[in-house]
């Protein structure tokens, strides 16, 4: 198993194929260790954790991706984003109650939507939106990209609880091959092998020894890994500026109905921002988003 979190790229040398692998443990444990995540919910978080690690090393941009999944079950909301500096974050709203163990995703999020946004720092923003179809996470993202006109995209993923592992495989423009019957042959072969890959094998197994055991007839070339980890995108200038669009009576009118204290608490990490009336003040004065007086926030 990989010492680091990271992602690895592959490609077939024989074929218009490229692939991707992941594997998160620290970042994985950071996120969990924000919320007291029941088993089934923590395994589904991981494997949208793994998701959206491979779509950032499909795409040549820098801003940020973001996967989020609404339904009307056990789990409202999951929500990741992976920044194309490869910072990650994530996190999954439920109702305890409703939570049964070893509930996959359709008991979890029934009747659920998938949501896929590209948001560029420059640049037009996009958005595509998909039912939450087939019987996990994987194949509700294969279907998305299935029915898009984007590139035929696959996906493997796991996660445990303490391990998030995932495999993509992407088809690629017309280059080596260029009969469309011999390209949708070796797109066909390369992914019913992949397909025999277990929960186990991919739990537990290096990148190389996964695809050696999938691919040892195949010519693949495998790349160098690339690092990605769990960081919080919250901070206090975010956070005042959220209070800023608020516009000062409603600001005001929320320092008067908390105690003189208006407290933003970030939803990912459990951060908590403080801002006092002198706070405040400043803010709408232009004097920015430090504290003024001796009160550490």
């Amino acid at each position: 198993m990989p010492t680091f979190d990271n992602t690895q790229r592959f490609l077939f040398d024989d074929t218009d194929v490229r692939g991707e692998m992941v594997a998160l443990g620290e970042s994985y444990a950071h996120v969990l260790a924000k919320h007291p995540y029941p088993e089934p919910v923590a395994q589904l978080l991981g494997e949208m954790l793994a998701a959206a690690s491979l779509l950032v090393g499909t795409l040549k941009f820098d801003g940020l991706l973001v996967l989020q999944a609404r339904s009307s079950g056990a789990v409202p909301l999951l929500m990741v984003e992976c920044s194309s500096d490869r910072e990650l974050r994530g996190i999954a709203r439920y109702h305890a109650e409703q939570v049964e163990p070893g509930a996959g995703l359709h008991e979890l999020m029934p009747e659920g939507v998938l949501t896929l946004t590209v948001d560029p720092r420059q640049g037009q923003r996009y958005q595509g939106i998909v039912s939450l179809e087939g019987s996990n996470l994987a194949e509700s993202l294969s279907a998305y990209f299935a029915n898009s006109e984007q590139l035929p995209t696959r996906f493997w993923l796991n996660a445990d609880g303490r391990n998030a592992r995932g495999l993509l495989l992407q088809a690629l423009p017309a280059d080596r091959l260029k009969d469309p019957e011999a390209r949708a042959a070796s797109w066909q072969h390369l992914t019913t092998l992949a397909d025999t890959l277990t929960a186990e094998e991919l739990l537990g197994l290096d990148n190389e020894t996964v695809l050696h055991r999938l691919y040892h007839e195949e010519q693949v070339r495998l790349f160098d890994p690339r690092p990605i980890s769990f960081r919080c995108s919250c901070s206090r200038q975010r956070s005042a500026n959220a209070l800023v669009s608020l516009g000062r009576t409603d600001a005001e009118a929320l320092l008067d109905e908390n105690g003189g204290t208006v407290v933003i608490d970030c939803q990912f990490c459990n951060q908590r921002y403080s801002f006092d009336a002198a706070d405040v003040a400043q803010l709408f004065a232009g004097g920015g988003s430090a504290a003024p007086s001796s009160t550490k926030h």
